[in-house]
Parts: structure tokens; C-alpha cells; sequence
């Protein structure tokens, strides 16, 4: 009599569960903060104005000398000037991080 019994069917939410809690984690994990990184880089390049001392995604350190809709005008050097995208500052310049010329 035991053979005869019919399997039962698999529960959607005890199968689906695992997934979504994996889905879960990996949305707190790895989308959120990434989307706060995002939303902070936005801002600062949203915000920049001249005078601003920052570091392109390139490596290039420079001083902000002109502001278009797009486009930045970065100070190299004395009297080198490169323009470039906004999209292209990675980050602002500490105070506290100088600068040094080796002569």
C-alpha cells in the first residue's frame, strides 16, 4: 500500500526562495553601493567649478580653468591648457595632498 502513493508536487516558494534570497544579497551587496558610488561621482562632476584642483581618470593632475556644458578646461601646467570631458575627472584633490616638483 506504501508503493502506492502519489508523489507530492514541489512547493514554487520553497524552490524560488533560495533564488531570491541570493538575488537579495546580491542586489545589497554588489548594485547598491555601486549605485551610491555613482550618484556621489555625478555630483562632484555636477559641482565642479573653476579653481578646483582634481585628477582625471587618466591620472592627470590639474587645476579646473574653464567650464563648458561638457567639457572642462584643465590647467597642466603654466600655460598648458588641455580641454576634456567632465566625464573624464575621477575625483577631487585632497588639501592635504601637494603637488611635488623635483628640481
Amino acid at each position: 500500500m506504501l508503493f502506492l502513493q502519489t508523489a507530492e508536487q514541489p512547493n514554487l516558494f520553497n524552490f524560488a526562495l533560495p533564488f531570491l534570497a541570493i538575488l537579495g544579497i546580491y542586489y545589497l551587496i554588489v548594485i547598491m553601493p555601486t549605485r551610491r558610488n555613482q550618484k556621489k561621482v555625478q555630483d562632484m562632476i555636477e559641482n565642479l567649478k573653476v579653481g578646483d584642483k582634481v585628477i582625471t581618470n587618466s591620472g592627470i593632475y590639474g587645476t579646473i580653468a574653464g567650464l563648458k556644458q561638457d567639457r572642462i578646461q584643465l590647467r597642466i601646467a603654466e600655460n598648458v591648457k588641455v580641454e576634456m570631458s567632465r566625464n573624464a575627472v575621477s575625483a577631487l584633490q585632497n588639501p592635504d595632498q601637494e603637488q611635488t616638483n623635483p628640481s
